[in-house]
């Protein structure tokens, strides 16, 4: 099995790309909120109604995900300083193993977040 070192720099410059996706994804979501408020007005049929809603509920949840996310970043970015701060260059397993989980999810939020721009821009390629 080969050893990789996370060192705590690279680990605190993954944080801050996923922090930029986050906040980028976090704009997108305004954007599309925008693009629902336009379709309420325009459409009365309840099966149009009823996929706006159900795609307001997507983004609402998709941007709370996206804030447990950066408070997740956040704490471990606390504990990155701590160890910096008594000249740790390094996280110990426990950390390490936690961080790799941490990215795996990131990576399955991706693919979530990825998924609902796709179904959502064929929804609009229909309504608008």
């Amino acid at each position: 099995m080969e050893t990789k070192i996370l060192n705590n720099v690279n680990l605190h410059f993954e944080h801050v790309q996923w922090k930029r996706e986050l906040i980028f994804w976090d704009d997108e979501l305004k954007s599309f909120n925008n693009r629902l408020n336009e379709l309420v007005t325009r459409w009365t049929d309840k099966d149009v109604l009823a996929q706006l809603e159900h795609y307001q509920n997507e983004f609402i949840l998709h941007a709370g995900v996206i804030d447990d996310i950066v408070e997740a970043i956040n704490k471990h970015e606390m504990i990155i300083s701590k160890y910096s701060e008594k000249s740790y260059d390094f996280m110990d397993i426990y950390m390490v193993k936690n961080h790799l989980e941490f990215r795996d999810k990131m990576e399955t939020q991706r693919q979530i977040y990825a998924d609902l721009k796709k179904e959502f821009f064929r929804f609009l390629s229909k309504y608008m």
